[in-house]
């Protein structure tokens, strides 16, 4: 049976710790039957934003509705939300088919209906055959799918997931995410899922909310967060390590020359959007290439350390704009010491406000 699904609004919602700010004036809105990841470095405010919505915790000031309905001061067990904890928090002296049939048997559903339930739920996550055995004698995977099961049986409007891949091993995390991803869809049930791993909430999220100090930074696709950071704090997140500055000496229609220490620089407008005065161009590693020619039209840097990437060398640069990261060719490594010529590749660069730190 498929859940109704419904949207979540968390509205100016802010959290204390006594004076201590956890979250600040957060807005957020998920989409009914949308997977929004919350990412962040430990303390950004993540977990503090899921405890908040199952009622956990209460805000210092804010709404958290889910279809309309008014959560903000709701206890947890009228929330009727799915919950899937990192520790799996299976009851140990229950079997598995008990353990998935348990929110069913709270909420009054009678045995014969339960038992049905759960068993076809334990076969949607390829469970049905370990139904009798005890948490205790499964595998890390197999009790996080129980886990699921157990949160998904229940339709509830709402479904959060609270880093439940952190205890599995890097094959098994990748193969689970796959899992989540194709039942949270079937199922189409609206779901917020909190984690610390990039590739984690790329790959399986709708949209993802990145966060830092309690406060929202960037709410968008994946897509767009790893192409067009909306500031620094996202760019250096999602990979692009140089920031460097420049400022524009000629305008010409949609192109502009922009120059830093060094180096003048042509970018269309019509890649990057409107192009201030002043601006940052951020790049990752691969938007720099690494040039021995002396005559190319590139940022002047001196090589210091080469590593091993094996697709790429990548090299610590030392320029007039500050130190840079850059990938060269595999198939002409060259020494630290080197003076070379770094050059930005458009294509792979995306710009932003000088005045962001």
């Amino acid at each position: 049976m498929i859940s109704v699904t419904q949207p979540l609004d968390i509205n100016a919602v802010s959290a204390h710790y006594g004076t201590t700010k956890v979250l600040e004036d957060l807005s957020l809105s998920v989409q009914a039957g949308e997977l929004v990841s919350l990412l962040g470095a430990s303390g950004c405010g993540k977990t503090t934003t899921l405890r908040l919505i199952a009622g956990f915790l209460s805000p210092t000031s804010g709404s958290i509705s889910l279809g309309g309905r008014d959560l903000t001061r709701l206890p947890t067990h009228k929330r009727d939300i799915g919950l899937v904890f990192q520790n799996y928090a299976l009851f140990p002296h229950l079997s598995v088919l008990d353990n998935v049939a348990f929110g069913l048997k709270q909420r009054g559903i009678g045995p014969a209906q339960r038992r049905k339930r759960a068993l076809a739920m334990l076969e949607r996550v390829g469970l049905a055959a370990l139904a009798d055995r005890a948490p205790g004698a499964l595998s890390g995977g197999q009790k996080q799918r129980v886990a699921l099961a157990r949160a998904l049986v229940i339709e509830p409007p709402l479904l959060m997931f609270d880093e439940p891949l952190s205890n599995l091993d890097a094959k098994l995390r990748v193969d689970m995410r796959v899992e989540i991803r194709q039942l949270q869809r079937a199922n189409g049930t609206t779901s917020v899922y909190v984690t610390h791993d990039q590739e984690e909430a790329f790959s399986i999220s709708d949209r993802v909310a990145i966060m830092s100090a309690g406060r929202l930074m960037q709410f968008d696709r994946p897509e767009v967060l790893y192409r067009r950071p909306a500031n620094t704090f996202v760019a250096r997140f999602v990979g692009f390590e140089n920031v460097i500055p420049f400022n524009v000496v000629v305008r010409d229609g949609d192109d502009v020359t922009a120059e830093t220490a060094g180096l003048r620089l042509r970018l269309s407008q019509s890649l990057f959007g409107s192009i201030p005065d002043t601006f940052l161009l951020a790049t990752r590693p691969d938007g720099l290439m690494v040039s021995p020619d002396a005559a190319a039209e590139g940022l002047p840097a001196q090589l210091g350390l080469r590593t091993y990437l094996g697709r790429a060398y990548q090299y610590q640069c030392e320029t007039a704009a500050g130190r840079l990261i850059a990938n060269g060719s595999l198939t002409n490594p060259l020494k630290s010491g080197a003076s070379v010529k770094l050059v930005p590749v458009p294509e792979q660069c995306t710009i932003l406000a000088s005045e962001e730190d």
